[in-house]
């Protein structure tokens, strides 16, 4: 195929594109006189009319204006935003096809960004939900106020245009339920909201998190400032409208960032933490502690690590960006001993006390950079058989894969929310270790999100 040049076209024509996949966001892909075409809300198979909305050196994208050819595939999204929100990417394509497109999405990811060829990797079939919605067990909405009236949601894609959500069918109904209540209270008693272009104002986001098992609930305001005018009047209304919320605490964040939250949180009333219970440990959940959003689907991935690790006993392990401690914790009966660290202080204070409450005494927690504490340990003579790293987006720091390089483990699982960082990963410990296997998990239904387990062995 020869290359095309994209400065052939401009912004507002009109093209005509059959659609061959569905990219890593969800958007449809397909090629116009050998260029490459990204248009949202396409399904493979579809023949579509698009206009051209941005114009890039080997790319375009462009919006949908009509379907010529529907995809047997495209259903009616349950959400009434969905077009608006973003928030959901794949509500108009039916679920077991969004599974089957998850596992290809990893697949093109392996393509992309490594060498190892396609019918040397062996991708299992996505493991899905019974019921893919109602599953997200925390709600992250920003609190802007236009025209005097209080709003609550998420920005729409690519835009700062914020869509006020009364329900959300992803989201465990309790978690929109409160952010509406507490959205009506802060209308009714007054109280300051942020102006991002301001730098003014109090309430600039609400968090609210359920446990599943515990039906504890916990509610975090994100505040521009120490101060919470209305304070005690916010706290009577929230605790006798929800019993079940145990835990309110403010989190002051100051700074003009996308970041949510900032360096400082504190009690406002209750407990400072909210427990839940996973693989049969119960865990202690602070405002700021990483916690997976989709319980039902978590006990599933970390039964799947336990699985392709084929512990013996004798091993020991490092759990890097272990958060609160869930893998290492679902592990150590089975092992020698866990040694986990992530760069949340407060994570790592949760993973010691969920390790106390459950008397685990063969886990050791230190908070710090992996690429830093690992190295650390290596030098005091500790080596692990098993590391188990589950990264934030970006992936692995390269200091931390050049340590691995240099122990050598047994066995190193990757759990991974992105494909593409995944492979990038993959691709600089190769010479060193073969891929085993990859498990797609449909950890977030109707997105384009896919988390993954993957296995890999030291080569002989």
């Amino acid at each position: 195929m020869r290359e095309s040049k994209t400065g052939q076209y401009s912004l507002g024509q009109k093209m005509t594109v059959v659609i061959k996949r569905i990219g890593i966001n969800g958007e449809g892909i397909g090629y116009f006189k050998n260029t490459i075409v990204f248009i949202k809300g396409a399904l493979p198979g579809e023949r579509v009319v698009v206009k051209v909305t941005k114009v890039f050196p080997k790319y375009l994208e462009a919006e949908l204006v009509k379907i010529e050819r529907e995809s047997a595939d495209r259903i009616i999204p349950l959400c009434p935003v969905y077009e608006e929100c973003g928030g959901c990417q794949l509500q108009h394509l039916v679920y077991d096809k969004q599974l089957v497109m998850k596992r290809d999405i990893i697949r093109q990811a392996f393509q992309k960004h490594t060498k190892i060829p396609m019918d040397k990797l062996t991708v299992k079939h996505t493991i899905g939900m019974k019921n893919p919605w109602a599953y997200r067990n925390k709600s992250q909405f920003q609190v802007r106020e236009s025209d005097g009236v209080i709003k609550a949601g998420l920005y729409q894609q690519e835009s700062h245009q914020l869509i006020d959500i009364e329900e959300c069918v992803v989201q465990q109904p309790n978690t929109t339920k409160i952010t509406a209540f507490i959205k009506k209270q802060l209308q009714d008693l007054n109280v300051p909201i942020y102006d991002e272009e301001k730098n003014s104002g109090i309430v600039r986001t609400l968090v609210i998190r359920e446990a599943i098992h515990t039906e504890e609930i916990q509610v975090v305001f994100i505040t521009n400032s120490k101060k919470l005018p209305k304070k005690r009047e916010l706290i009577e209304r929230i605790q006798t409208a929800f019993p079940q919320v145990v835990s309110i605490m403010q989190n002051v964040n100051q700074e003009k960032t996308s970041l949510v939250f900032g360096d400082e949180t504190f009690l406002v009333a209750g407990k400072e933490v909210i427990s839940e219970k996973m693989t049969g440990i119960t865990y202690d959940l602070s405002a700021r502690a990483f916690f997976q959003l989709n319980p039902e689907q978590t006990e599933k991935l970390y039964r799947k690590v336990a699985n392709v690790l084929e512990l013996k006993g004798h091993e020991t392990v490092v759990d890097a960006y272990c958060g609160v401690g869930t893998i290492g914790l679902s592990l150590a009966h089975a092992v020698k001993e866990v040694r986990g660290m992530d760069v949340i202080a407060d994570s790592i204070e949760d993973a010691k006390h969920n390790a106390e409450r459950a008397n685990i005494t063969n886990v050791h927690y230190e908070a710090g950079k992996a690429e830093e504490i690992m190295p650390r340990w290596i030098d005091e003579g500790f080596k692990p058989d098993v590391v188990i790293v589950d990264p934030p987006r970006s992936g692995c720091d390269d200091a931390l894969l050049d340590t691995i390089k240099q122990v050598q483990p047994q066995k190193m699982v990757y759990v991974s929310c992105n494909p593409s960082t995944l492979a990038r990963d993959v691709q600089q410990l190769t010479p060193w270790y073969t891929i085993s296997e990859i498990t797609p998990y449909d950890m977030f239904p109707q997105t384009a999100h896919v988390e993954s387990v993957c296995l890999l062995t030291l080569k002989d």
